[in-house]
């Protein structure tokens, strides 16, 4: 066994890799930027080493850099979790020169499966099913469009040896496919160092289900099931779980057998993914094969009872696989959901800023949270803007989703805006709960984004319940400080976005009797105080969790199933008070163009005085590894231009004005 093992990464992977090498006695050393200097997992690791300025160009990705750090250490291996280096065979080569192991494939293996055009006529020769597509590098956007019109639109624009969502674009007609082809090959350039660009026909409805494979050096390999993979947005995913409830017995076996079998054609060893893309036909088809431990490979380490870190490390130590494909159980169902720093109400875009609170909902229980954070880091534009991942595991596909829900009712993060509410809704949705999934759902169920702010109304019905527990409560301790006797019944008058509510709260045993209008609930707990950011209790007898926090002026922000909200609490004269006050008039940003987040301007498209149509691109801005462009909301003629290609920018910067 290794005496010392490098992780060539950060965040949440990084600080899962140390866990597991601590409890196999391991010693670990962790690299960092300039801009992770105090990050968790350098604090967790025994050693760690700087490898230079916060873009990863310069840190996370720079070779020689992190080889230099592993020899100074003493590592005798290297593990590169998921990003950054781990699919660069030069990285493995460079390491074994050095005399040290690299916790994954050889080098072959990287460069034939990091490369898609070269994988998918790889895939080809072993049998296994691949997608129609154009089988050499598109050379310009012109080549795109007869290719792409040769096979028949919708088409999908990929990067060769891209990954993890980035340089990848679908187009449904030419128009789109010339608009996205420039940018996806900066995206790949960016990303990977390499801009090469292939197309391929885009499956209709498409899942997107991958294989998991273990194999060692002695010819042994095996897979460890299926997960799903299909709740997407901007071809990242969000929401993944083991099994898919798509997938039976048969296919399991007939997909399975395909991945193991691309597996030994390239000599494979450690632990790798195949990901296929199946349609509404069942037919399944190769996407890519990724050489390295996949962002949701906690659901099968739940699903397997295996634990893939551990047996990377004994695979690349020598070992043999201690099971046979035969004893490889299949245990309950299992659900990840990654927890983003990012607003789903301004279409996704990554969010920044230090995490005043982080409370994650308590492991144990079937409940697991990888996180790479903790109370007081910063999440900075640099970097993934994944926060944490939260994993839950029960006996059927049913009971997963509730343990799942009432796990992000008790996750709690202040500071930054989160997927939080959006990921609840997800899995609130009868479409998700009947497992009617695809790529698409978050895009045809949600649109553009998802507005928290919209409680559906038994859920409306809780949070202003809470509400009134919570104002009346802080009120009742107000009173005693004062030396005074509360009132046992009062009234209240509850806005939650446009919705009026007239209440009437009274107190019972352990809790008070709340009148929303004519609907009458209970609302109880033991254990609420104010300054608590967690309501724990019953409504009406059921177990409910709510996250809680008092704002200015009798407003409370509430989350909980699926809604972010802000709750007014007033007494019945003051509402009425209230509601003789001239509307405030919001300011006019009609003629601005606002940054929706923080990120790098990377190319201007107009100039001062040019006149632009709605839909046309304006500029694009570089946020957490990400371009994306923003577009004129309508006809106009551009004033001034505020920025310069090269600049941060900050959210809600003005980027220009417009006549």
């Amino acid at each position: 066994m290794f005496r010392k093992l490098l992780i060539a990464n950060r965040g949440e992977i990084a600080c899962r890799i140390i866990r597991t090498a601590r409890r196999l006695g391991i010693g670990t050393v962790a690299v960092y930027s300039e801009a992770d200097a105090g990050a968790l997992h350098v604090r967790m690791a025994d050693e760690a080493v700087a490898i230079g300025p916060a873009p990863s160009s310069d840190s996370y990705l720079a070779l020689e850099r992190v080889v230099e750090a592993a020899k100074r250490a003493g590592a005798d291996a290297v593990h590169p979790g998921f990003g950054f280096l781990a699919e660069n065979a030069a990285f493995a080569r460079a390491l074994a020169e050095a005399g040290i192991v690299f916790v994954g494939p050889g080098p072959a293996a990287i460069a034939a499966m990091g490369d898609k055009l070269a994988s998918k006529k790889l895939a080809e020769r072993a049998g296994v099913n691949i997608i129609p597509g154009h089988a050499h590098a598109i050379a310009d956007v012109d080549e795109a469009a007869r290719v792409a019109a040769g096979l028949g639109y919708p088409v999908m624009i990929k990067a060769s040896a891209g990954g993890g969502g980035k340089g990848m674009r679908a187009a449904r007609d030419e128009a789109e496919l010339r608009d996205g082809f420039d940018a996806t090959r900066r995206e790949a350039r960016s990303a990977f160092g390499d801009d090469r660009i292939l197309i391929e026909r885009f499956i209709a409805e498409p899942r997107h289900i991958e294989i998991q494979v273990l194999a060692d050096s002695y010819g042994n390999a095996i897979h460890l099931n299926e997960r799903e993979c299909s709740i997407q947005r901007r071809h990242q995913k969000v929401i993944e779980e083991a099994p898919s409830p798509l997938v039976d017995a048969e296919l399991r076996r007939v997909m399975g057998a395909q991945a193991v079998a691309l597996a030994r054609a390239v000599d494979y060893v450690s632990a790798g993914t195949v990901e296929f893309v199946v349609g509404p036909d069942r037919q399944f088809y190769f996407l890519e094969m990724n050489t390295r431990l996949q962002v949701e490979h906690p659901v099968t380490e739940m699903t397997a009872g295996l634990d893939l870190v551990e047996q990377m490390i004994r695979i690349a130590a020598g070992e043999r696989l201690a099971i046979t494909q035969d004893q490889v159980p299949l245990q309950g169902w299992a659900i990840e959901a990654r927890v983003y720093a990012e607003d789903p109400s301004r279409g996704f875009l990554p969010s920044v800023g230090r995490l005043t609170r982080f409370i994650p909902p308590a492991e144990g229980a079937g409940v697991r949270v990888d996180a790479g954070v903790a109370e007081g880091d910063e999440i900075t534009r640099f970097y993934d803007p994944m926060i944490a991942k939260l994993i839950v595991h029960d006996a059927s596909r049913e009971a997963a989703i509730a343990r799942m829900r009432r796990a992000l009712d008790r996750f709690v993060v202040h500071g930054v805006r989160t997927n939080i509410a959006f990921l609840a809704a997800v899995l609130a949705h009868p479409r998700f709960a009947d497992g009617r999934l695809s790529t698409g759902f978050i895009a045809e169920v949600f649109g553009a984004g998802y507005d928290a702010a919209e409680a559906p109304a038994a859920v409306a019905d809780v949070l202003a319940a809470v509400a009134a527990f919570a104002d009346r409560r802080t009120a009742e301790r107000a009173a005693a400080i004062g030396g005074l006797v509360p009132a046992r019944e009062c009234r209240l008058a509850i806005a939650i976005g446009a919705q009026r509510i007239d209440a009437a709260v009274s107190a019972i045993e352990a809790g008070y009797r709340v009148a929303l209008d004519s609907r009458l609930l209970t609302v109880a707990s033991g254990s609420w105080r104010p300054g608590l950011d967690l309501f724990e209790g019953r409504v009406d007898g059921r177990e409910v969790a709510v996250q809680i926090r008092r704002g200015p002026r009798g407003t409370w922000q509430l989350v909980h199933g699926g809604a972010e909200v802000e709750v007014l609490v007033r007494g019945a004269r003051a509402a009425e008070l209230a509601a003789r006050m001239p509307a405030k008039q919001a300011a006019d940003l009609s003629k601005l163009l606002l940054s929706p987040m923080p990120g790098l301007m990377v190319s201007l498209a107009v100039a001062d005085g040019d006149q632009v149509k709605a839909g046309e691109p304006l500029c694009v801005i570089d946020a957490m590894k990400m371009e994306n462009v923003l577009r004129a909301e309508r006809d106009g003629t551009v004033a001034e231009i505020k920025v310069r290609p090269g600049d941060s920018v900050a959210v809600d910067q003005v980027l220009m004005t417009f006549e």
